[in-house]
């Protein structure tokens, strides 16, 4: 009786769910993080703040997430038809049974070693203590006297300066001009911070519009971060759009998602202050 049983019995029955299952924990064990080039197409930005998009070549496409608290990293903002590359893990969506990356950050392509640097730097300084939260200075509640470190021809300008005329008319401001792209542009912008913390000044506002990391780089650069620690006067940066990402914006004592925003957090409400004083009169 033992000859007639089978030495290879059949594999028993998989369901639906078991089968995606083994699959995707043959993907995600047998594959490790890993970078992949291609163009972003279909992008889609959910309420919740997650991005769906495909990245694709000539020849195939992959289904791509990118969940919110990665996206809010990122130092640009992804659109349809850029070139990048994606930091992913291979994965199946069980519930479809559908294959994806999960994706853990993107750059854009041609700039992984900008961003290589950006990362080297970053983790030198924390390392360093240079981004500690006990060392950074208070903004004071009622300023006089603004510094702002930018170029005269910056749109940033017009935007703080705006922003200030209608909030806190009675400030006086003074501007540190500086490039602040291209080469040589650190230095100078290191230089304008030191000047401008050495005036008569209760705080500073360095700020310059969105960009590309190659556009940023100058507030990428050591010497700007240590300027910026060195400085006595609490420094807010404003560089970029909010999803942009400086070594400025972690070495300053507050990040602004934007130079508007730097404005409004430098300088307080005056038509609030002058509403809540005629309450406390009545």
């Amino acid at each position: 009786m033992l000859d007639n049983v089978p030495k290879n019995p059949p594999p028993a029955i998989l369901s639906v769910s078991e089968l995606n299952q083994i699959v995707r924990t043959l993907l995600e064990g047998s594959l490790p993080l890993t970078w992949i080039r291609g163009e972003i197409s279909n992008l889609s930005r959910a309420a919740s703040g997650h991005l769906y998009f495909t990245l694709k070549d000539a020849g195939a496409q992959v289904r791509c997430t990118l969940w919110r608290n990665k996206a809010q990293l990122l130092g640009f903002r992804p659109e349809n038809g850029q070139k990048v590359e994606a930091r992913a893990l291979a994965t199946l969506y069980e519930a479809r049974g559908d294959y994806q990356l999960n994706v853990e950050t993107l750059r854009q392509a041609g700039q992984g070693r900008l961003f290589e640097r950006f990362l080297e730097l970053k983790a030198r300084l924390e390392t360093e203590g240079l981004f500690r939260s006990d060392q950074k200075r208070a903004l004071p509640a009622f300023p006089r006297r603004i510094a702002i470190v930018t170029s005269p021809q910056a749109a940033a300008l017009r935007d703080v300066l705006t922003t200030l005329a209608r909030r806190a008319p009675h400030l006086a401001i003074t501007l540190y001009p500086t490039p602040v792209q291209g080469e040589g542009a650190a230095p100078q912008i290191a230089a304008a911070l030191n000047a401008a913390q050495h005036a008569d000044h209760d705080l500073i506002i360095l700020c310059r519009g969105g960009g590309s990391i190659e556009d940023l780089w100058a507030f990428n650069e050591e010497i700007v971060a240590r300027a910026l620690r060195a400085s006595h006067l609490p420094v807010i940066s404003g560089v970029g759009h909010e999803t942009d990402f400086t070594i400025a914006d972690f070495a300053a004592d507050l990040r602004a998602p934007t130079p508007t925003a730097a404005a409004e957090l430098a300088g307080p409400d005056r038509n609030a202050l002058l509403d809540r004083l005629a309450e406390l009169q009545r």
